[in-house]
């Protein structure tokens, strides 16, 4: 392996376990202005993994954002109405379409309302190249089902 990689790598396993160790939190007890990974879940498994340069700040995305800033509750909200296959055309199925019905917009609110119920862990990593690798790396081991790493 390149060693300029197998040095980005060697953190990774242990910044998991530090992750998955880590006392759930709630929102208030998030610092400001800390980079790194943080994961949503329950107490039988894990859901969500992101990455973030604001921890707190993408949090509050997560539980009270718009289509466009609540990517883990939209995901859940077209799971909920079964409108599962993105589409980057205007019209039927798009986000902003999705969001012009009443079924759907419930069903965003209520995946907002969840997520601000769930047990919330993270861990800092400043170092871009890092983080992305450690995003990767905890939602592969830890089975965070509503990751994919699919090209749109």
């Amino acid at each position: 392996m390149d060693p300029k990689f197998a040095k980005l790598v060697e953190h990774l396993a242990p910044k998991y376990e530090a992750l998955v160790a880590m006392q759930p939190v709630r929102n208030g007890a998030i610092p400001a202005k800390m980079s790194g990974i943080y994961m949503f879940s329950t107490p039988v498994e894990h859901l969500y993994v992101g990455r973030a340069n604001d921890l707190r700040n993408r949090y509050k995305n997560h539980c009270g954002g718009t289509s466009n800033h609540a990517a883990f509750a939209f995901k859940l909200a077209r799971i909920e109405t079964g409108n599962i296959k993105a589409t980057y055309v205007a019209g039927k199925g798009s986000r902003k379409w999705l969001m012009e019905q009443p079924a759907f917009v419930a069903a965003f609110t209520n995946a907002k309302a969840l997520i601000r119920t769930l047990e919330y862990r993270y861990v800092e990593e400043a170092d871009p190249n890092r983080q992305a690798l450690l995003e990767i790396y905890c939602t592969i081991v830890s089975g965070a089902k509503h990751n994919d790493f699919e090209n749109h």
